[in-house]
């Protein structure tokens, strides 16, 4: 209350308020219907006073209005400032905002594929258009005064993470950077690399969710609480959160319960009493299925809805599922709504491709208010679907976890069909960081008081668990960082190689593995003192023990050294008998998967190379060969030597039809059923062991005689001196190993960069300082597989080609099968696109064994992997104008996936045609014209604009 003030404080309080007034944050807040809240204050007010800002924060807590800020300090300081995105998607739906309040004349859109007033004040860009700008020098970046870097706990991605460090590492100092990140459990590290790295940056960390968040667990019709609230002493302490007991007793209920149709007790059937308690017990807890849940929820008012589905199949079987459920979530008015916005956004895609498309399926759901989201779907239903649900149009989405990824779609609930999902190896539960990004979502600022994250019931689940999955908030960033053979030639190319090498010791990465030494020095020195302690536990009265340990190390050294000889040989052995295998063998896998009867298809021995030979290696030949079967099982499956740890011999032969297709089902029945019917009865040879080589090895026989004789062999402690020689021994091995990783952490990065400038310089792509012409046109190429696209235009590989065969070719450089399959070949181009696309994978293999003899490795996520041919025949259909019904039928592939690796294709054509030579060559034209080509129908649906 300002009356019970004093004059002197009125005074200053006054002035505090003029002061205030004053600034650029009060007219900036004047731009806004609500107030803002502190954390976002304190960063605007850091950014006014000239410092760099990181801001870590829940989703939906509003830290992108600090990006905007600095937006408005640009604007009215006559600077220009980069807002940058990790998705196109999200740099549309910014520039759109932005230009709804700064007017389309002073915000500009550069994304792979869009060019809007590129040189406005403000622009709106994904990250590597950034870094694309920085390495060539762009003239955009005069009067650059700050740059905005959304999401920028993206430098985790292990494929993408590393441009955000380049360009924190090189953008110019006099530029202001604002950093907007997730909520991690390391900001604190973050900011203090950015410290050293871009000067004072202020760290604002926001633990607060703007909307609170209840969990709950759906199970059977019953909607559980996943805490309880308990308090203390008697209602008069503080109150904790508890895992809900009547959960945990349904997770005790179903683990106890044993009733199986097959079970038997004593020979008998479970009486019928057991089975109806089974019934009874059985009705109360069930996984409901989708349309149960979605009615539920609109039941209880906790729609609009969001359903994390961890598969694009099943996002679309749940939209499905919902319209036969008959389920309608919109009145008459939201449906003509829906139709009126769907018809206009679409107006654009040619009425032959509708139908190609599921045009009419889908928008039945969404007149319904129901829809997937997914990455398979055409960007523009997406936009749509996303359009729709923030209108209120849409209440039920089902969604895979890419939704989770910065697009603004709030809702009021969130569902969790499973806590696994697959991660591109194998099924992993999902980690606490994941957890907390995926019902980040629950709770509309503004709109709802509440958010709710649901939890479907499954078998076997595991309430605690759960609890703490949703009450860990640990989601630390880790540098995925690590030099490319494109940014070394272009920090080369500005810098030099000492200069270079010192601004990588800069990076996150090298910051962070720098921190890791200090704790692994600490048990260092721990260790060492626990060495002193077993030495002197295993002094022995009768002579050195330490030696008589040794000993008996080196004797089971040497008969663990005879084992393992002996398991090469049984596999060398092994190897040699699948490579004399031929197409139509009949043989018996003895172990594995697929153990039992096979017949061969194909041997798996790479082309060009004779059974023996030991060459240069491929994708086959990495494991040894690695034969084609059809099992007696009807299953067509490559196998490997794993599943052959003896020889293998034929049991017969027989013939292969020349119309056997191993993708047909009916194919694979009938050949496997001759193959029963062939060799069924016939009993492989059991392999015969050979004798052990430590009976007859000197070595061994040595070490035993000196052991006998050894005075320590005598002692009556002598097994208690060993147990503590061993243990000496294992810690003195752990020690090693630690000290190891100290030198191994110490310049990583940098001694990574030596090994590909080696390699390079090697190839003459640089020769000390001085990048060479093949090094500029290799600074040019962004991408996996940049090196091979440089020597393809090295070797001259695309000239000749036409547009439509050169973006086959193209498309090996980026396109990546979601799931390897091993069954057939992918279908190529006839004539001069095979046979440049395997002189493709021939300069891989080169390159592959070259970065073999330099140790750079692709395990370390540096390295060029082996080029996919898999979509080669769909985009060379594409551009030779093949209508889009043929197209993805052939390619069997969704209309999503395809537009989304054709604008790659396009993209890396672009780069193609940039860096191609201009004199005498075909390719920079050719690719020119083979991005028009791509560049119609559903390809060319622009997002903006």
């Amino acid at each position: 209350m300002t009356e019970d003030l004093s004059p002197a404080e009125r005074y200053a309080a006054a002035r505090a308020r003029a002061t205030d007034e004053a600034t650029d944050l009060a007219a900036f807040r004047a731009m806004y219907a609500f107030e803002l809240d502190p954390f976002q204050i304190e960063a605007c007010q850091a950014l006014e006073s000239g410092r760099g800002v990181l801001v870590a924060a829940p989703t939906g807590s509003g830290k992108t209005i600090v990006g905007e800020f600095a937006v408005h300090l640009a604007l009215q300081q006559g600077r220009k400032c980069f807002y940058t995105t990790p998705i196109k998607a999200l740099s549309n739906q910014k520039y759109t905002d932005l230009v709804k309040r700064y007017g389309a004349d002073k915000v500009g859109l550069l994304t792979g594929d869009n060019s809007v007033n590129s040189e406005a004040p403000v622009v709106v860009m994904t990250t590597e258009v950034l870094r694309n700008m920085l390495y060539a020098g762009s003239q955009s970046l005069l009067g650059l005064g700050y740059v905005v870097m959304d999401e920028v706990h993206y430098l985790s991605d292990r494929f993408r993470g590393a441009v955000w460090e380049e360009v924190i590492i090189h953008l110019p100092e006099s530029v202001t950077l604002v950093s907007l990140s997730a909520t991690v459990s390391n900001a604190e590290e973050f900011g203090d690399w950015l410290d050293t790295v871009r000067g004072d940056t202020a760290v604002i960390v926001s633990e607060e969710r703007p909307v609170p968040l209840w969990q709950h667990v759906l199970a059977g019709r019953r909607m559980y609480d996943l805490f309880e609230e308990k308090s203390d002493h008697g209602g008069r302490g503080s109150a904790r959160r508890e895992v809900n007991p009547d959960l945990v007793r349904l997770a005790r209920m179903e683990s106890q319960r044993t009733y199986n149709p097959r079970d038997r007790r004593r020979g008998k059937m479970i009486r019928e009493a057991d089975r109806e308690r089974e019934r009874r017990s059985r009705g109360r807890i069930w996984t409901p299925a989708r349309p149960e849940v979605i009615e539920r929820l609109d039941a209880e008012g906790l729609l609009p809805a969001i359903t994390f589905i961890f598969s694009r199949a099943g996002c679309e079987a749940a939209v499905q599922q919902c319209l036969y459920a008959g389920l309608r979530l919109n009145d008459d008015a939201a449906r003509l709504r829906v139709r009126e916005i769907v018809e206009e956004r679409t107006a654009a895609i040619p009425a032959e491709d509708l139908h190609v498309l599921g045009y009419y399926e889908w928008l039945e759901g969404l007149e319904r208010g129901i829809a997937a989201h997914h990455a398979g779907m055409l960007p523009t239903f997406k936009e749509v679907v996303e359009e729709l649900f923030v209108q209120g149009l849409v209440k039920a989405v089902f969604a895979t976890e890419t939704l989770a990824l910065g697009i603004n779609m709030p809702a009021r609930s969130v569902v969790l069909e499973k806590l696994v999902k697959w991660n591109g190896e194998q099924h992993a539960d999902i980690t606490p960081g994941e957890y907390t990004q995926l019902t980040g979502r629950a709770g509309r600022r503004g709109i709802d008081v509440e958010g709710h994250a649901v939890v479907l019931w499954q078998r076997a689940m595991d309430p605690t668990g759960l609890a703490g999955l949703a009450g860990t908030r640990t989601y630390p960033l880790r540098s995925s960082f690590r030099p490319s053979y494109n940014m070394a030639v272009n920090l080369v190319q500005q810098f030099g190689r000492h200069r270079s090498r010192e601004l990588l010791e800069t990076s996150f990465a090298q910051f962070q593995a720098d921190r890791s030494v200090v704790g692994i020095s600490r048990q260092v020195q721990k260790n060492e003192e626990g060495l002193s302690g077993y030495r002197e536990g295993m002094t022995c009265h009768l002579g050195d023990f330490e030696e008589y340990a040794q000993l008996r190390r080196e004797l089971k050294d040497r008969e663990t050294e005879l084992a393992k000889q002996g398991a090469t040989q049984r596999r060398a052995a092994a190897a040699g008998s699948l490579e004399r295998l031929k197409p139509g063998d009949v043989i018996h896998v003895p172990t594995g998967k697929f153990a039992g009867l096979a017949l061969v298809l194909d041997p798996g021995i790479p082309a060009g190379r004779s059974p023996g030979h030991h060459g240069h290696r491929s994708f086959e030949s990495h494991d040894g060969p690695r034969p084609l079967v059809l099992t007696a099982e009807r299953q067509v499956k490559r196998l490997a030597s794993i599943d052959f740890p003896v020889p293998v011999e034929p049991l017969d032969r027989m013939r292969i039809p020349k119309s056997f297709n191993p993708r047909s089902p009916q194919s694979r029945r009938d050949l496997a059923s001759a193959l029963r019917t062939k060799a069924g009865h016939i009993v492989p040879e059991r392999h015969r062991k050979d004798r052990s080589a430590a009976a007859d090895d000197r070595e061994i026989a040595r070490l035993r005689a000196e052991l006998r004789a050894h005075p320590c062999h005598g002692c009556d402690e002598r097994e208690d001196h060993a147990r503590w020689a061993e243990r000496y021994h294992r810690l003195q091995r752990d020690t090693r190993q630690l000290e190891h990783r100290i030198e191994g952490r110490t310049n990583t990065i940098a001694r990574t960069f030596d090994r590909i400038v080696a390699l390079l310089t090697e190839m003459d792509y640089l020769r000390g300082d001085e990048v060479t012409e093949h090094g500029r046109r290799l600074a040019r190429l962004y991408g996996e597989l940049d090196l091979l696209a440089s020597e393809c235009l090295r070797d001259r590989v695309w000239e000749g080609l036409n547009p439509a065969e050169l973006a086959a070719c193209a498309s090996a450089l980026v396109y990546e099968a979601r799931q390897a399959d091993d069954a057939v070949p992918p279908k190529v181009p006839a004539g001069p696109a095979k046979t440049a696309l395997g002189d493709m994978v021939r300069i891989w293999g080169r390159l592959d064994a070259l970065e073999e003899d330099f140790k750079i490795n692709q395990a370390e996520g540096v390295g060029q992997r082996e080029p996919d041919l898999g979509f080669a025949w769909a985009v060379y259909q594409w551009a030779s104008g093949k209508g889009l019904d043929e197209v993805l039928r052939e390619a069997e592939m969704p209309a999503g996936d395809f537009v989304r690796w054709s604008k790659q294709v396009i993209d890396v054509l672009g780069q193609i045609a940039a860096a191609a030579p201009g004199e005498n060559s075909t390719v920079a034209r050719n690719a020119r014209r083979a991005v028009d080509a791509l560049l119609r129908g559903v390809v060319a649906y622009s997002s903006v604009g």
